[in-house]
């Protein structure tokens, strides 16, 4: 059965840097698309980023030149490299990994990430 376990959320300044990682198990991750979500307080979970099988990248307009995804298929992981982080992106941060757009998530448990001066 797939899993994806994340981590690496924390609460750091606006300006700062995180690097969050999602780790997949349960079936050959080559094949899925890896993607992040993000919920903030009071709003609905929206998609952040996305990379295909293949190494294809979609970006939210709001984190574009901000935010990094990028997977290692070696290593069943998928990461998040988030720069010059804003108040707004203030969220708990999913990781999500499907076969294909019209294939359901396997989504794990989140990541908290606080940006606050």
């Amino acid at each position: 059965q797939v899993q994806v376990v994340e981590s690496g959320g924390g609460l750091v300044q606006p300006g700062g840097s995180l690097r969050l990682s999602c780790v997949f198990s349960g079936d050959i991750f080559s094949i899925y698309d890896m993607a992040w979500y993000r919920q903030a307080p009071g709003e609905q979970r929206a998609w952040v980023a996305i990379i295909t099988g293949y190494g294809s990248t979609i970006y939210k307009d709001s984190v574009k030149g901000r935010f990094t995804i990028s997977r290692d298929n070696d290593k069943n992981t998928a990461s998040l490299q988030m720069d010059s982080l804003k108040l707004e992106d203030t969220a708990v941060y999913s990781c999500c990994a499907r076969k294909g757009p019209d294939f359901p998530c396997y989504w794990g448990q989140g990541t908290q990430v606080t940006v606050s001066s």
